[in-house]
């Protein structure tokens, strides 16, 4: 019987070509700029009910605690393992629109004028750079070097 050697799955030809085009959307400067953003929008988020003075209001400080540390934690990895957290710039542009709708939501009367603007200003911001993150992430997954919108053609087994 004749035995064949293969190859690891780490070697295949099209996995090292998706690991080297991560790494070189991780080393643009608008990757960079999105991690750095998205990281002091988290810690402002985080810390913002002891910035803005809202602090009192325990339920809110509480959220936009763990808000803000999940939103770095998502975000914060773009520029080390870019193949593994792009994807999560979704789960990110959730806690943004949950930012945003926050003082409403939660338990208590926390709505207000301060609470209000920092939480709506941090969401909207926390939005759209999760979104720009997950905008990168496709550009750079979907865009293979060819012409906009051309998919590139691979030829198959057996093709003429």
């Amino acid at each position: 019987m004749a035995s064949t050697h293969h190859a690891p799955i780490e070697e295949h030809p099209d996995l090292v070509e998706l690991h080297a085009r991560h790494e070189r959307a991780a080393a643009t400067p608008r990757a960079q700029m999105i991690e750095a953003l998205a990281l002091i929008t988290g810690l402002y988020l985080a810390a913002s009910p002891w910035i803005a003075g809202f602090n009192g209001f325990t339920t809110l400080a509480v959220t936009n605690l763990i808000a803000g540390i999940a939103y770095m934690l998502l975000l914060g990895g773009l520029g080390t393992s870019y193949e593994r957290t792009h994807s999560m710039a979704w789960a990110a542009v959730v806690i943004g629109i949950w930012t945003c709708v926050a003082p409403w939501v939660v338990a208590g009367d926390v709505a207000h004028t301060r609470s209000i603007i920092s939480n709506l200003i941090t969401g909207v911001i926390a939005t759209l750079l999760a979104l720009a993150a997950a905008s990168a992430a496709r550009d750079r997954t979907d865009n293979r070097g060819t012409r906009p919108g051309a998919r590139e053609h691979r030829p198959m087994p057996g093709d003429r």
